[in-house]
Parts: C-alpha cells; structure tokens; sequence
C-alpha cells in the first residue's frame, strides 16, 4: 500500500519537475499557500479547487513551463474564492505574479463568450459565418495574452477540466458545451503551437462527450488499450534504433499511436473502413541529409514488410506546398500495420513550422497569404516552445538561458491587431489603436455616422478610447437616418487620436464631401434660378437647358456653377440664342450645343462664306457641317438637289465618297474675298485629364484669342475628359494660335481641330 508521504514526494516531484530547488521551493510554498484556502470549495465546474490547481499545475510541468507559470496556475482561481486571499498575492509572490494572475482571470471571460458563436452564424453563409468567428476567438485568445504562457495555463486548465468530466462520466448540456469549444477553439490552438501532448488528449476528450456511441465503437475496434499502442510502437522504435546505431545511421525517431478521434476524422474524411487504415500506429525518423532519407527506407523495409501501394515519395516528387517525406507503411510480426515517416531536420522544420505545417494542410486546405503575418508569429511560437524543452532537457538549471527563453515567450504576442466583442458575443477585429469610433463604422456605416457614445464592459467611455483585447463593445447610437443634412459624425472625428482605421477616416471623410457638395448644389440651383428670373425664362425645363449646355444632368449643371467652373454667362447666352432660332429648325447634320450668339457674320446663319465656284457665278452656296471648311483650307464643291453647292474640305472623308459616286457633281472652288467680318464655325477636340477647372481655363483661352463658342459637350469617364467646342473663326491661322496655348493647359493631352 503506497504511504501519504510517498504520495506526497511524487506530487511535489512532479510539479518541481526540471526547476532549481530555489523555484521548486517557491512552487511547493504557492501548493501549501492554496492547499487551505482551496480546502472545501469547488470551482464553478462542481471540480474539487485544489484538486483542479493541482492538475493545471502538473500539466505545465509536464510541458517544461518556468516557475512563475506553475504558480500562476495553482493561484488564478484565487480572486473568485476568496477575495481577502488574493489580495495577499502581491505581497506573497511579487508584482508580476500578480499581473500573470490578472491576465488569465481576463482571459477566463472568453469562456463564456465562446459559448455563442454558434448562435451568431445564422442565414444560407452560416457555417462560413461560423468559420470565421471561429479563427477571430482563436486569435483573439492569443492577441489577449501578451504573455504567451497565459495561453499555456489556460489550456492547461481545459485539459484539467475534461479530465474531471471524464472521471465522473457526466454527460449534460454544460459538459456537450464544454466539449464543443474544445474541439472548435482549444485542441486547434493547441496544435498550432505544436503542444502535441495536449492536443490530441482534448480531441479525445471532448470527441468522447460529443459522439459517445462513435467513440466506444472504435475504441472496441482498435482491441487493445491506449498503454498496450504505445508500448508496441515503443518496442518498434527500440528495435529500429538498435539497427540504425548497428548501421552507423545517426537519426532521431520519436512517434505514439494516433488517438480516437484522428482515427474516426481519417475514416470519415476519407470514407474509409477501420480495416483499411494503416496509419493506426506511426512514427517518423528525423536524419540529417536525403541519402539518409533512403538508406532509413530499405532499412525499414528490410525489418518489416512493406505495402507497396502504401509508399509515397515526397522528397523526389514534393506536395504542391513544398512538402517532403518518405511516407511507407508497413507490416510486422504480428500482423498489424505501422506507418513510417522519414525526412531530413530540414523537411521537419519546414513541415512544422513553413507553408507545410501541419496545422495549415490538416486545418485550412492550403496556406493563406492574407494571413502570413499572423501566420509567422504562430510558427515562431512554435519554435520558442520547442526551443524550451530543448534548453530544459540538455540544461536544466542555467538559469540565464530560461529567463532569456521566458523573456521571448512573453514578447511573442500578436500585437498589430486586437479583437473586441459584440454585446452578441460576436468578435470584431480591428487595427491596434482603435477607438468605439471605428468599431462602430465596421459594424455599418449607419452605425457610424450616428454614433454619439459607447460603452465598454458597461461603463460609458469617451469616443476617443483606445480598445483593448477581450473588451465587449457597445454602441450608443442618435435617431435619424445617415442621409447628408440628417444626423451624422463629428469634424472632431478627423483629428489624430479619434479613429485608427483609414476605412473609417475615408467614410468620415465621404460624408463631409457630400454634405458639401449638397450645399454646392444648392447653391448652384439658386443662382440658375436667380438667371432664370433675371431674363423671364422660369417656365424653361431644366433638365432640356442642361443637354444644351453640355451637361448630362441638371445637378451636373448646378455643381458646375455652385463651383464656379461654368459661368452664368453662358446660361444666358443659351436662353437669349433659342430665342433667336426657335422658328428655325435644327438641320439632321448638326450636333453642337449653342451656348453663344456669333459676334460677327457668321456663314452658319447665312453670312456670305466668299466662296468663288470656278466658271460659274451667283451659285448659292453652304459651307458642309461634316468638316467645317475656313480660309485658307483646300475646298471643292458638291452640287446638291435644290440646295446649291455644297462646300466641303479637300481631304473631307464624305467628298471622297461623293467623287466615287458621281464625279460629274464635283467642282472646283476657290476662296474669294468673304465679308470684313464675316467668321466660320470649326469643330475643336480637347482630350484631357479630368480637374476641376479644365473647362474655365479652356474658354478664358478662346475669350483671350477673341474666338466666340457657339457650342461644347463634354463627357468624363474614368479620370479622362473629352470635349468638343465649336468655334467661330475669322481663319484657320487665328484657330492654331488658339490651338498651340490649348496645349500648354495643365492635363491637356491632345488638341486637334476635327
């Protein structure tokens, strides 16, 4: 019968396990400190308090944790057992136990927060829903710990508890909810940060309340118990050793048997029966170069029988993420099956910690760029965690080495981004810095314009709060729409130290943009209205005066004057011009927009054009609107039906065609002497980059060179404008002056008459 004493040593011996005696000696004072307090009270699972600090504490020794992690674990229960007691641990144990304490008691709230994921993801993307809340609480519980053992404590805690459920055999909704948050939240970050030992006994754990019947099925299907698997590929390892060392091959081999619940996933990922999976039992061998790799592999498959169609050659033939292994699997003495893995030190690290690891294939399907930072801080957590049982085992009690490896641990936190909570549970992520302001406008941008407080874990906050990690986050929010002119964000907002997101700063920004530009519409609309009285036109449809005028829309037309870009000059000149020609109707060939009265005689409307008609005199004559002929251009002529001779430019695409037809109608012409003010209409392309005031700069030319437009369209389509005017000139030498200043126009690109 084994003494109370004996059992004693065996507890302290493991929960100092790898320790000085010093920090021993502070651990087993922080076990008898919480053995009284704890004596006779449970924690809110019913478990025993000391039993429960006991375990924690005993699996982070198990996992080669430093001094202060172990005490932490026997004392974070403390503040909700006896406040009087925990505020002795400042005292009793220093500062920064007190503050790792903290940490995890925070840490405890997602517990219940985790809880409601579920009921959040809800409508036909509910699982991608549920998905993605899954990866932010993952997250968030790592970007809560700035200390990165808080994690440890806590999973420590998870297993300590399922362990509990398990003894007692419970099998109610709290232990079906503990169970599904282990397996969704915990066993995952477990694997991520490569604690194998923990992983695969919370999968276990938590599959056996989920899926009883399933659990027992195959537990009975493996016919043998989980000691009897492990000593067989214990015995496995032995005799590969044993070879290799009479070889001369250095190697690594470690391995255990896979565990329930990756036996039940492999059978239903793959749809495969018990009886056709070979991977029950595995180990892998670690060698330090590739021809190693193989001369492993005839050694394997020298002591054993392999399975040919069970080998897989990764190294000559890699994944399409890069990952290689000598995968075989093969059959011993006793007929059952044992997989092999075989691969370079290289290959591991790559495997466990690249764009291969074994959490991105097994978890995600494929490594995800838009999380590579995140990404690379888990792998470095990895190695830091595997860097300490490599100091612990080969050089326990350099204490200058595990506070080095204590210190990178701590500092190893995700700290670009943080995660909050909706009063729904609901995780929202967000830049680090940012305040209620840009949690608001991530929920919807309503909810952001009328944002007028906030609450954090209830207590009301100014705007202005930096939010931290864990924090439940509620909006206070005005009445009225978020239409410009309604209720709406503060200019304050735009100042540093209010919002950190630039989306948030951008939609700040987009309101304060419309609501100007309301007030430039407004004024605008006013001061057409205002022109409109002035010159007796209010009857004048608005929209009709805007096409005229070269704009797609009347609030084009309103912005345009609101701004100063386009003068009421010309909204007069347009009334006043279709007063001149409403009797006159508009001929099938002309599209320009009259915005001006000609200032001289202009051919356009009847003016003489001084064209001579060689050979024959007192023809009646019209300048062609196709190309809009000027002195000195090259002309000829076309007799019309009943309309006289039409005049057209020499190098005119339509006179081509019209010679081709018939020649006989084609004659010759001449510039003769036209009147002293007689002008022509031109048509001028202008191809710029859009600005405001391209348009002003543009017309104030024309006005300088004395060139009256008679018509513009202008159209802007994706930062580029095309403009068309039509001039009146007296010549086409006045027209290249205009041209050549046209071009220095900042944005200009092309200007050609047309």
């Amino acid at each position: 019968m084994v003494s109370v004493a004996t059992t004693q040593r065996d507890t302290h011996a493991q929960l100092t396990s790898g320790l000085t005696a010093e920090d021993g000696a502070r651990v087993l004072d922080a076990f008898a400190f919480v053995k009284q307090i704890y004596s006779g009270k449970t924690i809110d699972t019913g478990q025993d308090a000391f039993a429960f600090a006991q375990g924690v504490a005993t699996v982070l020794a198990q996992l080669n944790t430093d001094v202060d992690a172990r005490i932490a674990g026997l004392l974070f229960e403390l503040p909700a057992l006896d406040e009087q007691a925990a505020n002795s641990i400042e005292p009793r144990f220093g500062t920064e136990i007190l503050d790792f304490v903290t940490e995890i008691r925070q840490l405890m709230r997602l517990h219940d927060q985790s809880f409601g994921y579920q009921e959040i993801a809800r409508g036909k993307n509910a699982s991608q829903q549920a998905a993605e809340q899954l990866e932010a609480l993952r997250k968030m519980l790592l970007a809560m710990a700035s200390d990165m053992r808080v994690v440890l404590v806590r999973l420590a805690a998870r297993v300590t508890n399922l362990r509990y459920f398990s003894e007692l055999k419970l099998e109610d909704d709290r232990t079906y909810q503990y169970a599904r948050v282990t397996l969704d939240l915990y066993a995952p970050l477990a694997n991520r940060l490569g604690i194998w030992q923990l992983k695969w006994e919370l999968e276990d754990l938590a599959f056996r309340f989920l899926e009883p019947a399933t659990y027992k099925r195959i537990a009975k299907m493996l016919e043998e118990k989980r000691r009897e698997r492990e000593e067989f590929v214990g015995a496995a390892i032995a005799r590969l050793k044993s070879e290799l060392a009479s070889a001369g091959i250095k190697a690594e081999v470690f391995g255990r048997p896979k565990h329930i619940y990756s036996i039940w996933n492999k059978m239903r990922g793959k749809s495969l029966d018990f009886t056709e999976l070979y991977d029950v039992r595995a180990f892998r061998v670690i060698v330090d170069d590739i021809k190693s790799c193989y001369d492993v592999l005839g050694l394997v498959h020298n002591i054993w029988t392999p399975i040919p169609e069970e080998f897989d050659d990764y190294i000559s033939r890699p994944k399409q993420n890069g990952y290689q292994s000598l995968h075989t699997v093969v059959i011993a003495e006793d007929a059952r099956a044992l997989e092999v893995q075989i691969r370079t030190q290289e290959m591991h690290r790559f495997a466990e910690y690249g764009v291969a690891a074994h959490w991105r294939y097994k978890e995600t399907g494929g490594s995800n760029f838009a999380a590579q930072k995140y990404d690379e801080k888990i792998a470095w957590l990895r190695q830091l965690l595997a860097w300490k049982s490599e100091v612990t085992n080969a050089v326990v009690g350099q204490e200058e080495m595990q506070r080095e490896w204590v210190e990178k641990i701590k500092a190893a936190s995700l700290d670009d981004r943080i995660y909050v909570l909706t009063p729904q549970a609901r995780v929202i992520e967000l830049p680090n810095g940012a305040t209620p302001i840009d949690f608001a406008y991530h929920l919807h941008t309503n909810i952001g314009h009328r944002c007028r407080g906030a609450r954090i874990n209830g207590a009301m906050v100014p705007l202005n709060t930096q939010l931290k990690n864990g924090q439940t986050v509620e909006i206070i929010t005005a009445r009225g729409g978020a239409a410009p002119g309604a209720v709406g964000p503060s200019r304050d907002w735009l100042s540093p130290g209010y919002v950190a997101s630039p989306r948030t700063r951008s939609k700040v920004r987009a309101w304060f943009n419309a609501i100007e530009q309301q007030e430039t519409l407004s004024n605008g609309r006013g001061l057409i209205e205002k022109t409109l009285q002035r010159e007796g036109k209010t009857a004048v449809n608005l929209e009709e005066l805007a096409h005229k005028l070269g704009f797609a829309k009347v609030d084009d037309l309103f912005l345009a004057v609101g701004k100063e870009e386009f003068s009421l000059r010309h909204v007069e000149q347009a009334l006043r011009a279709d007063d001149m020609h409403k009797n006159v109707a508009k001929t099938p060939e002309s599209d320009a927009v009259i915005t001006n009265k000609s200032r001289g005689s202009s051919v356009a409307q009847g003016a003489r054009s001084g064209v001579l008609v060689v050979g024959t005199d007192g023809l009646m004559t019209q300048l062609a609107r196709c190309c809009k002929p000027a002195p000195p251009d090259e002309i000829v002529g076309f007799i019309t039906r009943g309309k006289g001779v039409s005049i057209h430019r020499a190098n005119c695409k339509n006179i081509a065609q019209m010679r081709l037809k018939s020649q006989e109608r084609v004659i010759q012409t001449t510039w003769g002497a036209p009147g002293r003010e007689t002008v022509y209409p031109v048509d001028i392309f202008v191809l710029a980059n859009d600005r405001q005031g391209l348009l002003r700069d543009i017309s104030e030319i024309f006005s300088r060179e004395k060139i009256n437009v008679i018509g513009v369209s202008t159209q802007s389509a994706k930062g580029q404008a095309r403009m068309s005017f039509t001039a009146e000139i007296a010549s086409t030498a006045q027209l290249q002056k205009a041209l050549m200043i046209i071009r220095d126009v900042t944005g200009v690109v092309d200007v050609n008459r047309q």
